[in-house]
């Protein structure tokens, strides 16, 4: 599988990523057997890039579910984690970036992934009580302690990320190479601010939410009957099933069809092909989910192409 490097760091990630936020007992989430059925396929398909989060899962769940599913094969990955969601939470704010809450969150996630280092740390969501220099010091003092390689973020908006990566320079510590952003041909709205900013500040996106929790997948159609055991039959993600949105993956269907193609391997390639793009963060609860993923970034699309599905979903 091809790979990228992250920024202007020098890690290199393959352009598709496993998400592992189905992993660590919450509802319907994988099991040990599950999820290490899961990861070893991502690793046969040429996927390095796993990604968790210390919120993913109960207590910890997704990152204690991961290290026992790698087992030895954690040294062959690149492993990224997100710390700033307290599991007690006790704060008005919901986040924490403080350098207090950093260098507890780093120790107990080092522990739970069974590992010496986290090769991409990442920042899950902005905490508007703590300055960013504040943040960046913290993390800038775990790499040079070796705790951790590279350092992302996720969820900031563009302003907050050239914001940090000016605080970076100017004090001179370690920058974000990535954030997380979601982004897919159903929401596109960080291609106006956020990848601009992306582009300023050197970075690279991660996108997460690819196939739209599913409808970019063709396993649900305008008319058909929801499968009973599928995410989109539960009540917070059928809020995204709107006719507006289930008429545009129609068109996308047909586009993708014409051309001899699925419309999984067109939402995955046209995000693979965006410039600023440097591993697509897939989640999946089966192997033959993860070697469709895997397999369904090998179209090019032409610029004609890519004019028509702009037009087909608005932008």
């Amino acid at each position: 599988m091809e790979k990228r490097t992250l920024g202007r760091s020098g890690l290199e990630v393959s352009v598709v990523g496993l998400g592992c936020n189905n992993f660590g007992g919450m509802k319907a989430s994988l099991d040990l057997e599950g999820a290490r059925a899961v990861v070893f396929a991502a690793l046969d398909a040429g996927i390095t890039l796993f990604d968790t989060s210390d919120s993913y899962g109960i207590a910890g769940g997704s990152e204690i579910t991961l290290a026992a599913a790698l087992g030895d094969k954690r040294k062959d990955i690149v492993l990224a984690t997100k710390f700033a969601s307290p599991l007690n939470r006790d704060r008005d704010s919901r986040y924490n970036g403080s350098r207090g809450y950093i260098m507890k969150a780093v120790e107990d996630s080092l522990s739970r992934l069974k590992t010496d280092w986290i090769d991409l740390y990442q920042y899950h969501f902005p905490d508007p009580r703590t300055p960013i220099e504040e943040t960046l010091r913290a993390l800038d003092d775990l790499v040079k302690q070796g705790k951790v390689r590279y350092i992302g973020c996720s969820n900031l908006p563009g302003w907050q990320l050239v914001d940090a990566a000016w605080t970076s320079r100017h004090h001179g510590l370690h920058r974000f190479v990535s954030t997380q952003a979601e982004l897919s041909l159903l929401a596109r709205g960080a291609e106006k601010d956020l990848v601009p900013a992306i582009a300023a500040a050197n970075m690279s996106l991660l996108p997460y939410f690819p196939l739209a929790s599913g409808l970019l997948t063709g396993k649900y159609r305008k008319g058909a009957a929801l499968p009973a055991d599928s995410r989109m039959a539960m009540p917070y993600f059928q809020r995204g099933m709107t006719d507006q949105r289930l008429d545009t993956v129609e068109r996308l269907i047909a586009f993708a069809e014409a051309r001899g193609r699925s419309v999984l391997e067109l939402a995955m390639s046209w995000l693979v092909g965006r410039p600023a793009v440097g591993s697509v963060i897939a989640g999946a609860t089966r192997p033959e989910q993860v070697r469709a993923n895997a397999a369904s970034v090998g179209w090019v699309l032409t610029a004609e192409e890519l004019a028509e599905v702009d037009a087909i979903t608005g932008s």
